[in-house]
């Protein structure tokens, strides 16, 4: 049965029944769309202002509905505000709230507009700021990546392709790779930021309002670029919250490749790093344990993420224009996309500075694996001996170096010119480490020397960002 004390509806005219207390429940957002109310009053208080300009209300009307929101505010900041199901969302429950306030100027807020185009323009207005936000913690993680690069632009690790030893790097510019992936990140979501600031309110229920309104003033009024072209797409489009969506879920896939690595990296195998016990945590039964449980949720969470972006896709794909009921499903899944990456950011701008790196393991391990091999080829190559021919030699020198069990660097030049007379004493130069990396010396290459330019423009990009 329905509550016979429940709050009338504002839409209760049509109707002769009340609503299932059931159908009430399942129906309502309140429990999740009340984070939107400092959006809501914002948006309605631009609404009321420009209707009052175009003589639709009075002002002494706007003033009181002003006064009567900013009361609400303070409010529900203070905890002293109670949310009804029976209104079934923000927008209700706030509007409710202001006639039981100020009286019948209160009804006249819903004046020119709909929940459909208000809803929308809540949403761009709290993503708006919640990407401002996003952009800033990238930014901050970008900063922490790029001192940790300074600090070990010269410590030389084992570079893997098919997590097989490939060719040496030193860790500046591992990390530096890490900052190239965020920076793609960061200019998405200002590039999403643009199609999320274009203002719906105006297009009302689906066909705009007969209203004289001036929806120029009121995209002025709340910071937006524009209005919105199309009335019918306005209240329907939510490919917005999609394209963000996308944006973060590319980006916690970047943060849990990312974690991989940290984990890996952590384990006993490999050694080279050592994570902050701040971030770890132990074993319930094994005593010797430091599990790396932050990097490991933040790739749980990256499922979570991805998980988000198909619903949404899904919740869209089938729908008519122009409104649905469908789109009260939009909330929650964004409301949870946002939470997450703002938290997986926070963690990981805070891990970062906490690493350490183990030097000399990392050091032995790029001295395993026949890490120069292709600087013995490219060596080659200078000498006159055609690419193909050179990698044939190098083939025949590490399947040597295997069966004795030791490194190119190790063997002496006899047993080096045994495979090219054209081996001579200096490719002991380009068989270390330092030698390796060192060449590599061009924009992009991991040689130290780069490192710390590309540091240098790096750190001035984000300062102009």
């Amino acid at each position: 049965m329905s509550d016979p004390h429940a709050p009338t509806k504002l839409w209760s005219g049509r109707f002769n029944e009340p609503t299932d207390a059931f159908v009430e429940a399942f129906t309502a957002s309140v429990e999740f769309d009340r984070r939107l109310y400092k959006y809501d009053i914002q948006g309605s208080i631009a609404h009321a202002t420009m209707l009052a300009t175009q003589g639709i209300i009075t002002d002494t009307e706007r003033a009181a509905i002003v006064q009567g929101l900013e009361q609400i505010a303070v409010r529900i900041e203070r905890g002293d505000f109670t949310w009804s199901v029976a209104l079934e969302d923000v927008h209700m429950n706030l509007e409710s709230a202001l006639t039981e306030a100020i009286g019948s100027a209160g009804k006249k807020l819903h004046t020119g507009r709909s929940r459909n185009d208000q809803v929308a323009t809540d949403i761009r207005l709290w993503l708006r700021d919640e990407i401002n936000l996003i952009i800033a913690a990238v930014q901050r993680l970008q900063l922490a990546l790029i001192d940790l690069a300074e600090q070990e632009a010269e410590t030389i690790l084992p570079g893997f392709t098919h997590l097989q030893t490939a060719q040496p790097v030193t860790f500046g510019h591992h990390m530096m790779a890490w900052f190239e992936m965020l920076e793609r990140d960061r200019q998405r979501f200002v590039d999403c930021s643009k199609r999320v600031n274009i203002m719906p309110l105006g297009a009302a229920a689906l066909a705009g309002t007969t209203y004289p309104i001036d929806r120029e003033l009121t995209a002025n009024l709340l910071g937006f670029d524009r209005p919105s072209e199309n009335s019918l797409d306005s209240v329907s489009d939510r490919d917005f919250a999609i394209e963000f969506s996308a944006a973060a879920s590319i980006l916690m896939m970047h943060l849990s490749r990312f974690s991989e690595e940290l984990i890996i990296w952590s384990s006993a195998q490999f050694g080279f790093i050592e994570l902050s016990d701040s971030f770890c945590t132990g074993s319930s039964i094994m005593p010797q344990k430091k599990n790396p449980d932050v990097p490991e949720l933040i790739r749980g969470k990256t499922g979570r993420i991805f998980g988000h972006l198909i619903g949404l896709l899904t919740l869209m794909k089938s729908q008519p224009l122009a409104y649905n009921k469908d789109n009260q499903e939009d909330k929650e899944p964004l409301f949870d996309t946002v939470d997450n990456l703002k938290g997986c950011l926070k963690v990981f701008a805070d891990m970062i500075p906490a690493v350490s790196c183990r030097r000399g393991t990392m050091r032995e391990a790029a001295l395993q694996g026949f890490a120069t091999a292709t600087d013995l080829a490219d060596y080659l190559v200078r000498g006159g001996l055609a690419f193909r021919d050179a990698h044939e030699v190098v083939g025949r020198a590490v399947a040597y170096g295997v069966k004795q069990g030791r490194d190119l660097s190790q063997m002496t030049l006899d047993e080096l010119q045994g495979f090219s007379d054209r081996i001579q004493e200096d490719v002991f130069t380009v068989l270390t480490l330092e030698g390796s990396v060192a060449a590599r010396d061009h924009i992009g290459g991991t040689a130290p020397k780069q490192v710390r330019t590309a540091i240098r423009r790096a750190r001035a990009h984000l300062q102009g960002a």
